[in-house]
């Protein structure tokens, strides 16, 4: 699979744009929108050379658009940062979608596009034609609105920083204080972290209602029912309905829950408490130090570089590409947006990585994580269609999650000492199966939202309340803490920022078993099918990708009981 796969990775060269071509304004680009419209494509060469041009400009505007995002999040405090991807959002993109909708439309009334090849090519006009059945002129300005909105969440929560010890602290950097064997300071922490989350609650839940309000516009505008309905649609989910969401669910809490408690009542053995509280979690027993895989983002990067290569070199090379290229931004600072993230770029083909370590084992798994997403951007750079590569979200998050569990047989790298890899690989195998009632509460949380577009605040938080128990293990003690939990949901950015990009977490969790059981019983042929569905991309049906990759798509009850029944004997 290695042989004629490289990650010297070569930026796309430039045959229908000019070279030094920026886009700094629409009249820079127009032309070339308006010259693709109007060109006359007279045989099945002329319609692909169309494509390929096409491409490039797509490509091009894509990657500025990713720089002015990437550079926003690095730093939330530069207004001329932020009013750079304003104006993109708010006077280039709204100008595309016409002429976006008018190409598409071209392209599928084209008397050539039956000859184009079916197996190469059906997926994308199956995406195309969506395009145009939910494009909406009305939705431009929208749409706009919705994607400068979006941003104030980082915008907001960047800002968060609470005290500590006399010093300050962002809320990811403090997040390593809740590993302290000072039961006290880590109660202390917790309650200042969600006391300083409280502080902006407002602002947020009013960001969150404007953003509800706009989106059902949106879907109200495109003939839609309801905005869950649209983005459906929208996120191009052809392969599963809604109803196979709620069955997940349902699947989660009849065969993970189970599960989840017992790793909870082990936890409270282990601690000697009376009763497990949410700040005992990441603690340890008493003469157990906290685990520390790293110190700086520098070491992050070459201890993880370490563990690619030894799993498969060509993974180490493509974090040493990203590192060659300034393509990563790795510690938390203040000003800096939560979260972590891999935004492909799709001219230059290497990646950027962005994250908020703060020396912690989850950090690890965010960049294993992160770079399994890395690897894949890497490996579709080379199809000749910018649409080629817009993969599902569904095997995206296998390359991750799978990243995940394939490289803890290589976490010496992080610990000097046996115990301490044995309790990294607990710790991750734990977060593995406990991630699982979140991704369905999220869910859920949201179906309910966009189903009931003009609920009121305090309906939201008694909905909320109300999933969140339904969920809940019957282990953790969460008495008195009703006013954090009750505004828990804004933690997750998805809900502000992707909203129902969430579920795929939990498909992919279960693909991400799947093919770590695969590794299991054959390391070289499951980082073969890995690479092999990875680099089709977006070309193939999301059962035909899972297939690639050696996985049936299945998320049914049945299933899920298998693969945990795997995790747990391993545990």
């Amino acid at each position: 699979m290695e042989k004629n796969i490289t990650a010297d990775i070569k930026k796309i060269d430039r045959h229908y744009l000019p070279k030094e071509l920026v886009v700094d304004k629409w009249e820079t680009i127009e032309p070339y929108f308006k010259e693709l419209l109007d060109r006359p494509i007279n045989a099945k060469d002329d319609l692909e050379k169309w494509l390929k041009d096409m491409s490039e400009l797509e490509a091009a505007i894509s990657e500025d658009a990713s720089w002015r995002q990437i550079r926003m999040t690095c730093d939330t405090t530069d207004k001329k940062l932020e009013e750079a991807f304003n104006f993109f959002c708010l006077e280039i993109q709204p100008k595309i979608q016409p002429y976006a909708d008018a190409l598409n439309k071209k392209l599928i009334n084209c008397a050539f596009t039956s000859e184009l090849d079916h197996d190469k090519y059906f997926t994308y006009l199956r995406s195309v034609q969506k395009s145009i059945e939910l494009f909406r002129e009305e939705n431009i300005p929208l749409q706009a609105e919705i994607a400068v909105l979006q941003q104030q969440y980082g915008v907001i929560t960047g800002k968060m920083m609470i005290e500590v010890n006399g010093q300050e602290y962002t809320l990811q950097q403090a997040a390593k204080f809740l590993e302290s064997h000072d039961r006290n300071l880590r109660e202390q922490v917790y309650r200042k972290i969600n006391e300083r989350r409280l502080q902006d609650k407002d602002e947020l839940n009013r960001l969150y209602t404007e953003l509800i309000r706009k989106r059902h516009q949106v879907a109200l505008n495109a003939g839609f029912e309801n905005y869950r309905d649209y983005r459906f649609k929208e996120l191009g989910r052809f392969d599963y309905t809604k109803e196979e969401c709620f069955r997940f669910q349902e699947a989660v809490k009849q065969q993970v829950l189970p599960l989840v408690n017992k790793i909870y009542e082990q936890k409270q053995k282990r601690l000697a408490l009376d009763d497990l509280r949410p700040w005992d979690l990441e603690a340890e027993p008493e003469g157990t130090q906290p685990l520390t895989p790293f110190t700086t983002g520098e070491e992050l990067l070459n201890k993880s570089i370490e563990c690619f290569t030894q799993l498969r070199p060509f993974f180490g090379d493509c974090l040493r590409q990203m590192n060659t290229l300034k393509h990563l931004d790795l510690e938390s600072r203040k000003g800096k947006a939560p979260g972590g993230y891999n935004c492909p770029l799709a001219e230059s083909g290497a990646p950027f990585i962005f994250m908020n370590a703060a020396g912690q084992m989850h950090d690890v798994t965010t960049m294993v994580h992160e770079g399994g997403h890395a690897v894949q951007s890497f490996l579709t750079h080379p199809l000749e269609l910018s649409a080629f590569k817009d993969y599902p979200m569904e095997i995206a998050e296998v390359a991750s999650m799978a990243m995940e569990l394939f490289t803890m047989d290589h976490w010496n790298v992080f610990f000097d000492n046996k115990v301490d890899l044995q309790r990294a690989k607990e710790h991750q195998l734990e977060r593995t199966i406990t991630i699982f009632p979140w991704i369905a509460i999220i869910d859920k949380f949201q179906h309910w939202i966009y189903e009931n577009p003009f609920h009121s605040g305090d309906e939201r938080s008694a909905k909320w309340i109300e999933i969140l128990a339904s969920f809940s293990d019957d282990v953790i003690n969460n008495s008195g803490l009703e006013i954090y939990r009750k505004n828990g949901w804004q933690r997750q950015l998805h809900l502000f920022e992707v909203p129902f990009y969430y579920i795929e977490y939990g498909i992919a969790q279960l693909g991400a078993i799947g093919m770590w059981m695969q590794y299991k019983k054959d390391p070289e042929k499951a980082l073969d099918n890995y690479m092999k569905a990875l680099s089709l991309g977006g070309t193939k049906t999301l059962p035909e990708l899972y297939e690639a990759a050696g996985l049936k798509f299945d998320f049914s009850s049945e299933n899920i009981k298998v693969l945990m029944d795997f995790v747990n004997e391993n545990m």
